[in-house]
This record gives C-alpha cells, structure tokens and sequence, in this order.
C-alpha cells in the first residue's frame, strides 16, 4: 500500500505522466485542488484532453456561469474556460487523456 499527501502533490495533481504522481500513466491525469476565495485562472483550452471538473466544495465561475457543490462540467477539445473562485473551493478534475502540454491560452489582439 502507498500513502501520501495531497499537500505534497504539485498543485493537486496526483496521477499522470508528472512527477511527483501515485500513478504513472499518459491515460488520465486527476486532482483534487483547493482555491482561496477570490482565485483566478485565465481563459485556456485543450487540444486533447477533454476535461471534467467536479465542484467538491464552494461556488465557482466558469465563463460567467456560476457552478456549486455538487456541479460537474465536461469541457471538450476546442471549447475553453476560464476560472474565478467566488468562495473558498475545493474540486476534482479529471483529465482524458493525459496529455502533457496541452493547455493553450487565449491568444489576446
């Protein structure tokens, strides 16, 4: 049996093709990260990977729509999102597949 902690996880990742990781696979990435109120992430989307993200705990922005406890948003290839943490938040976010270097940012004009 392995144990760790989450803390020690790079940004809540804890299986994928990174280290550090519990399981080492290009087949799906998954974490579980915690926001501070307030949080911001900017507009990205994947190329790959489709992306499912759970709200655990909290209240969230995703493109001007507000998400809760108990939300789970599939994002697709080609669609983006951005991210604002209205309260403190925890999610899950599950990534299929895998793929490394897959996160592109809003080409700004």
């Amino acid at each position: 049996m392995q144990v760790a902690q989450l803390k020690d996880m790079t940004k809540g990742w804890f299986v994928g093709n990174f280290q550090p990781t519990l399981l080492a696979t290009e087949a799906v990435e998954v974490a579980v990260k915690e926001y501070a109120a307030g949080f911001r992430e900017e507009w990205h989307y994947h190329k790959v990977a489709t992306e499912i993200t759970v709200i655990v705990r909290g209240e969230v922005e995703m493109n001007g729509r507000r998400y809760h406890q108990g939300d789970i948003i599939v994002i697709a290839p080609g669609e983006g999102t951005d991210f604002v943490a209205l309260t403190t938040a925890v999610t899950t976010v599950v990534k299929v597949p895998g793929a490394t270097n897959d996160k592109y940012l809003k080409q700004h004009a």
